[in-house]
């Protein structure tokens, strides 16, 4: 699993440590390994999702020390609240590489291995910014849809060989998740100003009232792992992900746009 040294990704590595799986968590710098000390069944590998030669490597030493791998959990993943005319080029290029090209990358470096056993599956992470757009996630949600596109398309490739791949899509869990997104500063547009603040509002309530999301979702996580589909599959989990997902195909976008600007910029 990549991204597992916090927040859902270590829940996610401890969880399925307590049931009894052999957990190999990596993350950006080995250092972090400290949140797994005296941890039975978690093995930590260093790996940056946005290189090639981090991920090879950790390939290398995880193959080495494991003979079979059954399912990969792309989980790392960055935030970017900006407004299009105040983004940063450095931002931008670290959320595509995060959030898109890294799942791509660690999910062709392992392909070879998945075939080679002749079975695997791959669970790529997205949110409910993989199902809607809402306001603020020009950067953040063009990853997560390429996430669910890039996700669906490899399926297809790997049907032959009992591989298979599901996207699993929710909202704000009580994590840090929130306080670390990166945020274009305030500016001198009072609209800009204004709007941030109200997404930030809607953001961090959404976050403190979602009290039983992260359990839902490491259940879910276990139950797909365990039992596998053996077709591409969506999963959206907790009221949030459903009702976005539903109303947006229900409402249509000029209902759903609506709907959005009313009761999310109050305008």
């Amino acid at each position: 699993m990549t991204g597992a040294s916090g927040g859902l990704g270590k829940e996610i590595a401890l969880h399925f440590s307590k049931k009894n799986w052999n957990v190999i968590a990596t993350m950006i710098c080995r250092s972090q390994a400290t949140v797994f000390e005296n941890v039975p069944n978690i093995k930590c590998y260093e790996l940056d999702v946005t290189s090639f030669d981090s991920i090879e490597k950790a390939k290398n030493e995880i193959l080495q020390e494991h003979k079979s791998i059954d399912v990969i959990i792309n989980n790392a993943g960055i935030g970017y609240r900006s407004f299009v005319e105040l983004s940063d080029d450095d931002k931008i290029d670290a959320i595509v590489k995060v959030n898109w090209l890294g799942v791509v990358k660690v999910c062709r470096a392992f392909i070879p291995h998945f075939r080679q056993q002749k079975k695997g599956h791959f669970i790529n992470i997205t949110s409910i910014a993989g199902l809607v757009n809402l306001p603020l996630g020009s950067f953040y949600h063009p990853t997560k849809q390429a996430v669910e596109s890039f996700s669906e398309c490899m399926a297809y490739e790997l049907l032959d060989f009992n591989i298979s791949v599901s996207t699993v899509q929710f909202g704000n869990t009580p994590s840090n998740f929130q306080k670390n997104v990166s945020k274009c500063a305030k500016s001198s547009i009072h609209s800009y100003n204004e709007m941030m603040d109200s997404i930030d509002g809607i953001m961090n309530k959404k976050t403190s009232e979602n009290h039983d999301l992260s359990t839902a979702i490491l259940d879910k996580l276990y139950k797909i792992a365990e039992n596998p589909p053996r077709r591409f599959h969506k999963y959206a989990i907790g009221f949030d992900a459903n009702m976005m997902k539903y109303l947006r195909k229900i409402l249509g976008y000029r209902l759903f746009d609506r709907l959005i600007r009313r009761y999310v910029l109050s305008r």
